[in-house]
């Protein structure tokens, strides 16, 4: 019981340090754009009105 935990945690880390290296060497893309973060009324996007 205690080696499955303890190869759980392991494998774990080991994907988090592939994630990390990966995101070091410019593998990763954050494809988000501000559109993500604009708020919403049940799914319609607010229209902001700039003068």
């Amino acid at each position: 019981m205690k080696a499955s935990a303890a190869m759980t945690v392991l494998l774990l880390l080991l994907f988090l340090l592939l994630l990390v290296g990966a995101s070091a060497f410019g593998f990763t893309a954050d494809t988000r754009d501000s559109a993500d973060w604009k708020p919403s009324d049940d799914g319609q996007r607010w229209r902001s009105r700039t003068c």
